[in-house]
Parts: structure tokens; C-alpha cells; sequence
């Protein structure tokens, strides 16, 4: 128990043999189930957390799916035992549970039901991070702002994350994209729900482990999620509910794209057009958002977490 709040801690892991030992006996004494979840490693990952000496390790075993579905398989394990606040730890001894504390607090506070890690936050933070790695964070960072909603939101891409299970409860967790885009439809998801989201200063850390993601590729392919992303969302959150933002989003995005791409020749005034109508819907978004993170914070105070 954190606070008189149970927790739980969730843990993908694949092909994580040599740091899931690491990991697993760093998780802090306060937290009551570690959710241990190999996702099809090829490795002895999964004899490993068998055999690691701890009662609150709970196997989850599955065939390989993504990091997206370990972590879901983890949250629906721990909304079965009415934990009150799941957080994410990957197998690979990347996060730094001294901090895990700071993605707590703010749950418990009603200051906010999701909590991100942000490493972007000074080059001190990004301490360790390539100047590569640093680049695609920060273009994903702004990608992920307009897919998302969340525009004042940084390094989507962090997966040291912390959640109420009364927001676990408001989402269709077998819906959630399963790949590496996980975090970043976990974002657009929760936002479809007016979920409160907050972001967490926590500097990175980087040791034995390797990221296994290629940020080249993956900025291309994840872009084309992202304008998916943000007509699935203004879509189902507005123009469905008669609400204008969705309407100047997806008008403006097509202008802007036929100022480009029409006839292969910029048009000016459809450019200039498009990114107007963007402009209000972002800022009216803002807006929004900040009146209801308000609200979320004066009803909270009255609700329990597991309700």
C-alpha cells in the first residue's frame, strides 16, 4: 500500500533474460503485485520470473503480441484484483523506481488519472539520450500533440506511466493498439474519454539495455497512425456530438493538404486557410482541456479510485 491506495506494478517483458532479475527486485516494498508478463519470449525470461523469490509476482504468459498487449494483459489482471493504481516498469530495468512515487502522487492528489514520465524536460533530463534518440522524441512529441489532443503533453514515447483504475475501467482495453504505438493510442484513447492527464518530470536512464526501436522507421510508420489518429478522434469525440472542433480539424487538415499537394502546386490561401482552422480547433481544444482537468480536480476529491 502507497498512501493508503493499493498498487500494482506491471512488467513486459521479452526476451528480457539478463535485466528481468534486475528489474523485478527493484520494485519498492509499498507495491503490492508485480504483474510479470512474458510476451512470447524466445529466451528464458519466463524461468526467470518463476523462479524469482517474491509473493507479490504474479506470470502472466502469452504468445507474442507487442509491448502494447503485455501491458494490457497487465491492467486487466490488476482491474481483476481491484488494485486502485497500476504502473509500468519495463522488463528491461529502465526506469528508475525512486520516481515511482512522482507518478503516484498525482493520482492520489485528484491532481490527474494518467501520469507519463518526460524526459525532454532539460538537457539534464535527456542525459544519455543520443542526440538522434533526442530529435525523433521531440518530433514525435509533436505528432503525438496534434493525434492526441494533449497539447501540452511531452515524450508520448515514455512508457514509465501510472493510471487509476477508474480510467482503466472507462477504456475497451482490447481495442488498444498493441505494436510500439501503444503509447501514443493509449493517449488518443484516453482523450476520447476527457481522461486528466499529467506529465512527470523524470530524468532518462540508460544502462545495459538497448532500445529496440529504429527511430527512422518508426516516425515514418507511426506518422501515418498519427493522421489516422486524429480523424478517428475528432470524429468520434466531435463531429459525431454536433461539436465544431472535430469539423475545423478535419476541414482544415484537408485544406492544408490540397494547398500542398493539389495539382503539384502550393496554394497560399488554402495553406493559409487549413492552418487557421487548425490553429482555432487546437486552441479551443487548450481551452477546453484546462477547463476540464478544473473540473476533474474539484469532482475527484469526493470519488474514489476504484469506483
Amino acid at each position: 500500500m502507497y498512501r493508503k491506495k493499493s498498487i500494482g506494478v506491471a512488467i513486459p517483458a521479452y526476451n528480457e533474460s539478463k535485466l528481468i532479475e534486475k528489474t523485478l527486485g527493484s520494485v519498492p516494498p509499498y507495491v503490492d503485485k508485480i504483474y510479470a508478463v512474458d510476451d512470447g519470449s524466445k529466451d528464458d525470461t519466463a524461468e526467470k520470473i518463476k523462479n524469482f523469490d517474491d509473493s507479490r509476482i504474479v506470470l502472466i504468459q502469452q504468445k507474442n503480441g507487442g509491448v502494447g498487449a503485455a501491458v494490457t494483459a497487465g491492467y486487466k489482471k490488476a482491474l481483476e484484483d481491484h488494485i486502485d493504481i497500476v504502473a509500468v516498469m519495463a522488463g528491461d530495468n529502465q526506469m528508475d523506481p525512486q520516481y515511482l512515487p512522482d507518478l503516484l502522487d498525482p493520482i492520489i492528489d485528484g491532481k490527474a488519472e494518467y501520469t507519463k514520465g518526460n524526459r525532454l524536460v532539460n538537457s539534464k533530463y535527456r542525459k544519455g539520450m543520443s542526440a538522434w534518440r533526442s530529435l525523433g522524441n521531440y518530433i514525435l512529441s509533436f505528432l503525438n500533440k496534434i493525434a492526441s489532443g494533449y497539447w501540452d503533453l511531452e515524450d508520448p514515447q515514455n512508457g514509465y506511466t501510472a493510471i487509476s483504475s477508474r480510467a482503466l475501467k472507462k477504456l475497451n482495453l482490447n481495442e488498444v493498439y498493441k505494436g510500439y504505438a501503444f503509447e501514443n493510442d493509449m493517449l488518443v484513447k484516453l482523450n476520447i474519454h476527457d481522461i486528466s492527464v499529467k506529465n512527470v518530470p523524470i530524468p532518462a536512464r540508460y544502462a545495459d539495455e538497448k532500445s529496440k526501436i529504429r527511430y527512422s522507421r518508426f516516425i515514418v510508420k507511426t506518422s501515418f497512425y498519427f493522421v489516422k489518429a486524429l480523424i478517428w478522434r475528432s470524429w468520434n469525440k466531435y463531429v459525431v456530438k454536433l461539436n465544431p472542433i472535430g469539423a475545423m480539424y478535419l476541414s482544415g487538415s484537408l485544406l492544408t493538404v490540397i494547398g500542398f499537394f493539389a495539382l503539384f502546386a502550393l496554394d497560399v490561401l488554402y495553406i493559409l486557410l487549413g492552418f487557421s482552422l487548425f490553429g482555432v480547433a487546437a486552441f479551443s481544444e487548450i481551452l477546453r482541456n484546462k477547463f476540464l482537468d478544473t473540473k476533474f480536480s474539484k469532482e475527484v476529491e469526493v470519488t474514489p479510485l476504484n469506483e
